[in-house]
């Protein structure tokens, strides 16, 4: 069981910041994304979901399924095993949990949360993000408006036919949408329509927003976006923990003058309170942050994970300089194609590139590296937050993958022969004494 120490709220009064060792703010940080409390013991439910997505605020989108949608990742980081169409309940039928928009990328977000970015639809009105419909085809426009409000929820295939538009030959690497497309996709930006859910093909099902949010949600007023942007740097200020200006900013990818004038307003009022971290620039800590004695964490983490958000807070609290591999070619990749990071206790202690094989039923290794602990800021050397035994850490990750392969549906986890890295002999050794 994890002991907290309260961080109590530091009077105004009292201008000198205090002072946070590295170890401190890590173990506040994997706190505050809930990865040291204990999983579901029996089946998770939609409440537990629920918690999740209360304490981390958003679920970013990937197509990329290499082990799983990324989306789904984090929340078996979190809850251990458990069934995906939770997810589909959630962001599918009414009343919804979930509903997509642009946070940090294309994200699950709450309901209330989608109010909150109503300044930045109204952005993408006012630049006719996807290639000004309106002036080029304001005809193609509004047959896709009266469609979707008609027909709605439809998918962009369905659209296509109903208006008979047909891809074209790709000229390049990215989408080649048809006009009908972009059309849905500027309604889409502007709130006009959102996602009722997708398909099992993973495409979007398009109804008009006033028939996907939640009542309750559509009948709360609209803040300004000053005051959607304090509420925002709030949730992104409660999922970090302790942060830095940049990490404020980055979590639904705010500008950086109006998230430092909220983040101004905040401190005021006391939602955050100006620490000092050994080697950060600038520092925050949430009012309601938990400081934890230890972190019994073991997780593996996504590369789109929260955690992992911010490349350079990654860097700065675990001496991790990470970089996934699905961006670089081959040649150039040093830690696999998919590598996800491995969380044990509050240090992440390796790095593992895995496949679902679903083929052959099996979750494949094909590298597994460990990290250095010479690079990890404020390291301690007796008591808890001590780096980890290579024992242990094949014992922890062997365990975890396990999981995960259980919760994928497949029958085994092989580590391959060719694996690379510095751990698969250990890794192998671990799972032969299971």
């Amino acid at each position: 069981m994890s002991v907290t120490t309260p961080l109590r709220r530091v009077p105004r009064a009292r201008r000198a910041p205090r002072t946070l060792t590295p170890g401190q703010a890590r173990r506040i940080a994997v706190a505050a994304q809930g990865l040291d409390r204990p999983r579901p013991a029996g089946p998770v439910t939609i409440s537990h979901l629920q918690r999740v997505v209360d304490r981390i605020a958003l679920l970013q989108i990937d197509s990329v399924n290499v082990v799983a949608r990324a989306h789904l990742l984090p929340l078996f980081s979190r809850l251990g095993p458990y069934d995906p169409a939770l997810v589909d309940r959630a962001s599918g039928r009414s009343p919804r949990r979930l509903v997509e928009f642009w946070a940090h990328e294309a994200s699950y977000i709450p309901p209330a949360t989608f109010q909150l970015l109503r300044w930045r639809m109204e952005g993408y009105r006012q630049r006719d993000h996807w290639g000004r419909e309106r002036d080029h085809t304001p005809v193609v426009l509004e047959a896709v408006r009266e469609f979707v409000a008609s027909s709605g929820p439809v998918t962009a295939t369905e659209v296509h036919a109903a208006l008979g538009h047909a891809r074209g030959e790709k000229e390049h690497w990215g989408w080649n949408w048809t006009p009908a497309k972009h059309a849905l996709e500027h309604l889409f930006n502007i709130g006009e329509i959102a996602a009722a859910g997708r398909t099992p093909q993973f495409e979007r099902a398009y109804d008009l927003t006033a028939r996907v949010l939640p009542p309750a949600v559509l009948a709360t007023p609209v803040p300004d976006p000053d005051e959607a942007v304090r509420q925002l740097v709030t949730i992104s200020a409660r999922a970090h923990g302790v942060a830095t200006l940049r990490c404020l900013a980055d979590y639904f990818r705010l500008p950086t003058a109006t998230t430092a004038a909220a983040v101004a307003d905040l401190v005021e009022d006391g939602t955050l309170e100006p620490v000092h971290v050994r080697g950060w620039k600038d520092a925050y800590l949430a009012a309601d942050a938990r400081l934890p004695r230890r972190v019994p964490a073991r997780a593996l983490l996504a590369p789109f994970d929260p955690l992992v958000f911010e490349r350079r807070r990654l860097q700065a609290l675990w001496g991790m300089h990470y970089r996934i591999g699905i961006y670089t070619p081959a040649a150039q990749r040093t830690h696999g194609y998919y590598p996800l990071p491995f969380l044990l206790g509050e240090h992440l202690v390796a790095r593992v590139d895995v496949k679902a094989d679903r083929q052959a039923g099996l979750l494949r290794v094909r590298a597994v590296h460990s990290e250095e602990p010479d690079g990890v800021p404020g390291l301690v050397r007796t008591g808890a937050g001590t780096w980890p035994g290579r024992g242990e850490v094949a014992t922890g990750l062997a365990a975890e993958l396990a999981e995960m392969a259980r919760w994928l549906g497949l029958g085994e986890m092989v580590v391959d022969d060719d694996a690379g890295g510095d751990l698969p002999d250990d890794l192998t050794a671990a799972l032969t004494l299971r």
